[in-house]
């Protein structure tokens, strides 16, 4: 059968090694774009990896700069075959975080595949090189078996989704017809467990901001005017402690849904969560009580504090300091409105007493929330798809526990959003030693062929 065929096509790509050649070349591009020196590999990692692999593909593509100041290019890639066929968007990011070179295991480098066991090591191996480069792989063997793709596809890899993905969503606005299609199908995240196929169709949004206590200017002696000046650790830390429980319960009610929807709650029901050998145990008492744990990571919204600063914590000295910063996040479904987060953290401080507390939020660390429903025609499809290809259901999360820039896709473009994580958990993303399962991206380029082929013959209508 040419669909057997075309996934077998699939699987000797990748036990020949041909596969990890191609991705061990696109390792090598250091494109990290937190680093400002870094943008001349953003481009090259585009123009001479990227479009020229579509080119022979025959896509024509072409590279753009960024609207917004600091952000890194963008790629365009389309193969039309026909305008009565459907079109599919395919998203990825180039850009990586900082490779932290000298903080890898022994005989390890950020720039290069190194194979250890089932462990593949590589800066971007699983975010996101490694999982756009499976999608791209996987365009490949449906045309090698059938000729064409039997849909027209279009591609879009950006440079700057480690920096909150700048100038994206204008972009997606500006070039709106050029990046139209039916439905986007793209990869990043993680499985929910690494031995089991994962769809989401969406992510939960993500505001960080900053609860500051700037009292006066400089430090005091403690022995001088401890017990007379105010610390302003002591009042941060007692503030926080309003906002959240001692077990992780966000306290301040208008920052949570108000009920989980019937048809995402039946969606992760039986869900486990699992990130595999190095993941950490997870605290079942901890965060909102009577919700499971899928309930909670997709379903719910967290307040966190992600740093918490007062004094010299490297150097401290005997003085009262005179400020105290904690960084904070909130993430969040769509079933809640983030227009109205500082607003009420701001009331709720002002009547628990800590008029003093200013809560700023940062410029960008913010992306929207996006779902869509898990009983939408796509989302079915996809699903017996991928069973078809593995010989069980996938795993069907409504929206991901992490964040993404799908808002681009699923808001401006208005389209369905399938995404297929080649990842899992454990895999020390955005941390030294990132790393990919070898069995997940051989059985991601097996499904991708599947997907990919099941768009050409039996699509949505």
């Amino acid at each position: 059968m040419p669909r057997t065929s075309a996934i077998a096509r699939a699987e000797r790509h990748y036990d020949d090694g041909a596969f990890l050649t191609d991705l061990d070349r696109r390792i090598a591009f250091r494109t990290e774009s937190q680093e400002p020196s870094s943008r001349p590999h953003l481009a090259a990692y585009l123009t001479e990896e990227i479009g020229p692999t579509l080119a022979r593909l025959g896509y024509s593509w072409e590279v753009f700069e960024n609207p917004v100041a600091g952000g890194g290019p963008l790629l365009v890639a389309q193969r039309l075959e026909d305008p009565k066929l459907p079109t599919v968007l395919t998203y990825g990011h180039g850009d990586v975080v900082r490779g932290l070179d000298s903080q890898w295991k022994p005989g390890l480098s950020p720039w290069r595949i190194e194979r250890r066991g089932d462990m593949l090591y590589g800066r971007g191996i699983a975010d996101n090189k490694g999982q756009h480069s499976i999608n791209i792989a996987a365009l490949a063997c449906v045309l090698d078996e059938r000729g064409s793709l039997g849909f027209n596809s279009k591609l879009l890899i950006e440079t700057s989704e480690e920096i909150g993905s700048p100038g994206l969503r204008i972009f997606c606005e500006t070039h709106r017809d050029r990046l139209a299609a039916d439905l986007l199908i793209a990869s990043d995240g993680p499985r929910l467990m690494p031995d089991r196929p994962t769809i989401f169709m969406g992510s939960r949004g993500v505001m960080n901001f900053d609860l500051v206590v700037d009292l006066r200017e400089g430090g005091h002696h403690s022995g001088n005017w401890g017990g007379l000046l105010a610390n302003p650790g002591i009042i941060l830390a007692h503030a926080i402690a309003t906002i959240a429980s001692p077990r992780g319960r966000v306290l301040v009610r208008e920052l949570v849904p108000h009920a989980i929807p019937n048809s995402v709650r039946a969606a992760v029901a039986g869900l486990a969560v699992e990130g595999g050998e190095d993941a950490p145990a997870i605290d079942p008492d901890w965060g909102e009580p009577g919700l499971t744990p899928a309930e909670k990571v997709f379903a719910w919204n967290t307040f966190e504090v992600l740093a918490f600063k007062t004094g010299n914590p490297e150097n401290p000295v005997n003085a009262i300091p005179p400020r105290a910063t904690a960084t904070c996040q909130i993430r969040y479904t769509v079933d809640t409105d983030p227009a109205t987060f500082i607003p009420a953290l701001r009331r709720h401080l002002d009547q628990a007493g800590f008029s003093m507390v200013e809560v700023k939020p940062w410029a960008r660390g913010f992306m929207q929330a996006t779902r869509l429903d898990p009983e939408h025609p796509w989302v079915i499809w996809a699903i017996d798809s991928i069973t078809r290809t593995t010989g069980a259901p996938p795993a069907v999360l409504p929206n991901l526990g992490g964040s993404l820039p799908n808002d681009c896709f699923a808001e401006v473009l208005g389209l369905p959003t399938i995404w297929v994580p080649h990842s899992y958990a454990g895999c020390s993303q955005h941390a030294p030693n990132e790393h990919a399962l070898s069995p997940i991206l051989r059985d991601g380029l097996r499904i991708m062929t599947g997907l990919f082929w099941d768009l050409g013959e039996s699509p949505v209508k």
